[in-house]
């Protein structure tokens, strides 16, 4: 009996294209379904000291000093109650521009807690200043 040697087919290595397309169609749906996150943005107007200008006297201004310690018309105010104050200025104000003077030391959560009680209070223009370029 003669054996005949069975042909066999050289399978040198698997075809992964499909693999790798199915891969990309993946990729592109999770990127295509994925949501992405925007950052709350707050516009500071921030001078610099070497552009820095007098500040019109008929705007309201607010200080913050290095304790965190926030003052309205050199008076002591907390800060959740400077909304109802500068409400009260903006009222009989010409115009409704805040400056807020800061300390060097001021944390930045406490200056953003400022300015949003600002602009709830009705304020359009808020600038940022610090103590030294406000003169």
């Amino acid at each position: 009996m003669r054996y005949r040697e069975k042909k066999r087919d050289d399978v040198d290595g698997v075809d992964i294209s499909p693999l790798i397309d199915m891969v990309f169609i993946l990729l592109i749906f999770f990127m295509v379904s994925s949501t992405f996150v925007k950052d709350m943005k707050l516009d500071l107007n921030r001078p610099s000291a070497s552009s820095a200008s007098k500040a019109n006297s008929k705007i309201i201004r607010l200080y913050i000093d290095k304790y965190g310690d926030t003052y309205l018309d050199n008076q002591p105010v907390k800060v959740w109650a400077i909304q109802n104050k500068v409400r009260d200025l903006l009222r009989v104000a010409t115009e409704k521009s805040i400056l807020v003077i800061t300390d060097e030391g001021v944390s930045a959560q406490k200056l953003i807690d400022v300015i949003d009680q600002c602009r709830l209070a009705g304020g359009e223009d808020i600038a940022v200043s610090t103590e030294r370029e406000a003169g």
